[in-house]
C-alpha cells in the first residue's frame, strides 16, 4: 500500500475529521485523491447538499511511488479513514474502487476570477441558523398527513436553493461548508477567517481556510463541464 506522509499530526487529525464527516452521511462515501507535489487535493460528495467537499492536505515531503509522480485515484472513504495514523502523520493510500459518477466531473484547476458580494463568516453563519429554523418551523406547521418526504423535500429545496446576498450561492453550500468543518467559528477575537467566493465557468467555489465547497450553477446533474 502506498503510504502518503503529511505535513504533521494536525494535518493528519483535520483529514480524519473530514473523511468522519463525510462518512457520518454517507457510510459508503468514497472520495477521490489526487496528489502532485507536497499537495493533496481530497475530493467528496456529501449527499443531499449537492455540491463537491474539497479538502486540502499539506505533505511532508512530495509524493512518489515508483516512476509515478502524481496520484489520482478513487478509493473507499472509510478505509482512508481507517488508514490514518495522526501520530505517525501517514496515510495509506486503499484499492481503487469504481467511482460514482461524480467522481469523474471536477472543477477546473484554474480560471478561477473573485466574485463580489459574499458577506462575513459570522452572517454566512446566521443565514444557515435562520434556514434550519424556518425549515423546522414550517415542517412542524404541517398536519400529519402533509408531512410526505415529498413536501419535506420541496420544503428544503426552496429553502436551501437561495441564494447568498448578491451572489449566485445557493445558501446549501454554505450549509455544508459548515456542516463539513470549513465555517468554523472565530477563535480569538478580532480573529477573522479568509472566506472567498471565486468563478470559473458554470462553478463557483466558496473557500475558506480549512476547505472549499464547489458547486455547479444548474447542479451537478448537468455534465457539461470537464471530465478527468
Amino acid at each position: 500500500m502506498t503510504v502518503l506522509h503529511l505535513a504533521d499530526e494536525g494535518e493528519a487529525a483535520d483529514l480524519a475529521a473530514f473523511l468522519s464527516r463525510l462518512l457520518h452521511y454517507d457510510r459508503s462515501a468514497a472520495v477521490r485523491l489526487q496528489a502532485a507535489g507536497t499537495a493533496l487535493a481530497v475530493f467528496g460528495r456529501p449527499p443531499s447538499f449537492e455540491v463537491l467537499a474539497i479538502r486540502a492536505v499539506r505533505l511532508a515531503k512530495p509524493y512518489e511511488n515508483g516512476l509515478d509522480v502524481t496520484l489520482d485515484v478513487t478509493v473507499s472513504a472509510g478505509e482512508l479513514l481507517e488508514s490514518v495514523d495522526e501520530k505517525a502523520a501517514t496515510a495509506g493510500v486503499p484499492e481503487a474502487v469504481t467511482g460514482p459518477p461524480w467522481a469523474g466531473v471536477l472543477p477546473p484547476r484554474g480560471g478561477w476570477r473573485p466574485e463580489r458580494g459574499l458577506p462575513g463568516a459570522d452572517t454566512l453563519r446566521g443565514m444557515v441558523a435562520a434556514a434550519v429554523v424556518e425549515f423546522r418551523s414550517r415542517t412542524e406547521e404541517l398536519p400529519p398527513e402533509g408531512r410526505t418526504r415529498a413536501e419535506l423535500d420541496r420544503i428544503g429545496r426552496e429553502i436551501w436553493s437561495r441564494t447568498v446576498g448578491d451572489t449566485h450561492l445557493p445558501v446549501r453550500a454554505v450549509h455544508a461548508a459548515q456542516s463539513l468543518g470549513f465555517l468554523r467559528p472565530t477563535v480569538g477575537a478580532g480573529e477573522a477567517e479568509e472566506l472567498g467566493l471565486f468563478s470559473s465557468g458554470a462553478w463557483l467555489r466558496l473557500r475558506t481556510p480549512y476547505g472549499s465547497i464547489a458547486v455547479r450553477r444548474g447542479g451537478l446533474g448537468t455534465l457539461g463541464v470537464s471530465v478527468r
